[in-house]
């Protein structure tokens, strides 16, 4: 805490109104909230969460950096390996975006799918932030030629109907509200959030049926028991929430990019305290109750836990692999073509360190993972490149 930058008075003021409504929850609940439950409240509570109000959070001048916001590289490669889905679909399909960010994704992706003949009918933002929503709507106005504009629409929920179309989200995972739990006594104990003095604190109390069981089904996939005194996360709210981003999907494709692990080693012993961090102004650190609101708060993803829900909501697996493998698959030679024939030296330097942090295993091109699921198309192509499925 003492290496992080102090916030300034508004921001502290801020933040106390957010921490004021999560005490009277508290308050409100016998004096304690599960750890999900304030994890929803400091990213989400309407116009004061980290999400939902106007502080900036992407690029130099915000708290983390995602791929889209380095430059295109990302958003076309993305973007031609799901063409062919778009291209098989044809008439009526729908690209449908789960958190736009900066709105840098959508606006590459529009730019090169018109570039491959992919246009879908319709590209859909479901973005819970009026704030962001706002931000992309200004940037994709400004930056794209009226007749692709046309097409972007803002949702504010998964479509309520059949549709057909690929769904992609980058970084979408690792920021929902996740349980915490904690073994003692073999038994399984949940991670709640109380009040001391004027200060969050972290309590245990026991664990419900939900996620009792979603822990004993993360031993028996393990084959061990977690040792005393284990703590990390669990999401066993993923199956639903795949099968309502999804929605009446009939045909397509839906990918998803985050950091995270397969089950085995996410749950590795020696990871005793999880995966849980906080990250502000480009530091991470490990006090997630710490000024609710000014910092972002994320887990990293079970891939396995991924996978199985992507089937149980009825789709096919199509492949995982890592961002590198899935980039240099998918238009990443065409880009390095394009970048070596640049006559600007200063934005072919850039391009280069691009890439780099995209694919380079110490940057992002390992730590962050790529899965595609697919019903009644083809989509296991994208991932012919360094499929990694067999450590599932």
């Amino acid at each position: 805490m003492t290496s992080l930058p102090p916030p300034d008075a508004d921001a502290l003021a801020h933040s106390d109104r957010l921490a004021a409504l999560i005490r009277h929850e508290i308050a409100a609940n016998d004096g304690a909230i599960p750890f999900s439950r304030f994890m929803e409240l400091a990213l989400y509570a309407p116009g004061l969460g980290y999400y939902s109000a106007g502080a900036r959070k992407f690029g130099e001048d915000g708290d983390f950096v995602t791929a889209p916001e380095l430059g295109p590289i990302f958003a076309a490669c993305i973007a031609e390996s799901m063409a062919p889905v778009l291209q098989q679909l044809g008439a009526g399909a729908l690209f449908f975006e789960l958190g736009g960010g900066s709105g840098a994704f959508a606006e590459v992706a529009l730019k090169r799918l018109l570039e491959l003949d992919a246009l879908p009918d319709r590209y859909l933002i479901l973005e819970p932030s009026a704030d962001l929503r706002q931000r992309q709507r200004e940037r994709l106005e400004r930056q794209l030629p009226p007749m692709l504009f046309e097409l972007v629409e803002w949702l504010d929920g998964p479509l309520p109907s059949q549709w057909n179309g690929v769904l992609f989200a980058n970084e979408v995972i690792d920021a929902l509200p996740t349980p915490r739990f904690a073994i003692r006594d073999g038994e399984v104990f949940e991670e709640h959030v109380v009040v001391e003095g004027y200060r969050f604190a972290r309590t245990l109390r026991p664990a419900d049926a939900f996620l009792g069981n979603a822990v004993r089904h993360l031993e028996r996939s393990l084959e061990r028991s977690f040792p005393e005194g284990y703590r990390s996360e669990v999401l066993p709210q993923l199956p639903y929430w795949i099968q309502a981003v999804s929605g009446g999907m009939r045909r397509g494709a839906m990918l998803f990019v985050d950091y995270g692990h397969p089950r085995g080693e996410f749950y590795q012993p020696d990871r005793h305290d999880g995966t849980l961090r906080a990250y502000y102004r480009h530091r991470m650190h490990a006090e997630p109750l710490l000024w609710p609101g000014l910092q972002d708060l994320t887990a990293s993803v079970d891939f396995t836990a991924l996978a199985e829900a992507g089937v149980a909501a009825g789709f096919d697996f199509a492949g995982y692999c890592s961002q590198a493998s899935y980039l240099l698959g998918n238009g990443m030679a065409g880009v390095l073509e394009r970048i070596e024939r640049m006559h600007d030296a200063s934005e072919q330097q850039r391009r280069r360190n691009e890439v780099k942090k995209l694919t380079l295993p110490s940057e992002m091109g390992e730590r962050f993972q790529v899965m595609g699921f697919a019903k009644d198309v083809e989509f296991g192509v994208a991932f012919l490149a360094g499929d990694l499925s067999f450590r599932l």
